[in-house]
């Protein structure tokens, strides 16, 4: 393919990436070959004129949890300029809160069991194992990222972790879900799709005493070919979130073996790892996404 002008798109990240395993540089080759000049720029740079981009990633901001809103002001900008944002802000805003994942199940996708709470209190925390009938539950807010403020509970320990709970929930909304010893015994299974199209997959599971699978907490990866079962799941919910906020450019849906087959835990459209480095040729399948709908866009 010849291009006779280079475009330039700008990849969305933190200010500092030092204590994070990133892979995005590996797509600046196959987005040059394509005729795309790649920047890395941080998302909280005021200096930034967006204009001077054809086009911006959300890629790797892994700190936006932290300031959510001023993290939907910069994309509210950006989607404002002449530069096309991926993943939208219409899906961002849609994905930030995880009351997405009880939208998804009201249109048949199967989730892990979830109880959506408000206002922590010590009585309520013993009533969530009654009420999902279990000894060990997870704790985590509705927006959240890297597993920040998650809790592992268990009916011997949880009142030790009230001062924590009430400091991280007391005035905010939170989900409780089932602790689901699968992701111990065999892990957690991550399918990628790149504007509709299956990528790649891997397994990550955590380390020995642990339940959060990302590398930074020492989760283990490896790469797998799914199972049919574990296919048709992913593509269900792929097509159920077409159907809500239509085809993003990337997904990572996050999936845990259980009793009915699978269950989603998490559908991430913002700034999931996409762990090109698992997959030698997935890095260029992005970048032929990204391209093919850029094209789309001046047809």
């Amino acid at each position: 393919m010849t291009h006779h002008k280079r475009q330039h798109c700008a990849i969305l990240t933190m200010d500092n990436l030092e204590n994070f395993e990133a892979y995005d540089h590996l797509l600046a080759q196959p987005l040059l070959d394509l005729g795309w000049q790649m920047h890395m720029v941080s998302w909280r740079d005021k200096s930034v004129d967006w204009n001077n981009y054809a086009a911006v990633i959300i890629r790797s901001p892994w700190d936006y949890q932290d300031d959510a809103a001023d993290f939907l002001k910069v994309l509210t900008v950006i989607e404002q300029s002449s530069a096309h944002l991926e993943n939208s802000l219409q899906t961002v805003k849609w994905n930030i809160d995880k009351k997405y994942l009880g939208e998804l199940a009201s249109i048949g996708v199967h989730i892990v069991k979830t109880l959506w709470r408000e206002n922590l209190t010590r009585q309520q925390l013993d009533q969530y194992f009654a009420e999902l009938n279990v000894d060990q539950l997870v704790i985590k807010p509705r927006i959240s990222a890297n597993a920040d403020n998650t809790f592992w509970l268990t009916k011997e320990n949880h009142q030790t972790f009230y001062p924590q709970l009430a400091q991280a929930f007391s005035a905010s909304e939170f989900l409780v879900q089932p602790f689901m010893e699968s992701v111990i015994d065999e892990g957690e299974f991550s399918l990628f799709y790149f504007n509709g199209h299956y990528s790649h997959a891997i397994l990550k599971t955590p380390k020995n005493d642990d339940f959060r699978v990302q590398e930074e907490h020492g989760g283990r990866l490896r790469s797998i070919i799914p199972e049919a079962g574990l296919t048709e799941h992913a593509e269900q919910a792929l097509k159920a979130i077409k159907a809500q906020i239509g085809m993003p450019l990337y997904a990572r849906i996050d999936f845990v073996r259980c009793e009915q087959g699978f269950a989603l835990m998490e559908a991430e459209l913002i700034e999931p790892s996409l762990y090109f480095n698992m997959d030698e040729q997935s890095a260029t399948r992005f970048a032929d996404a990204f391209v093919h709908r850029m094209q789309a866009l001046t047809l």
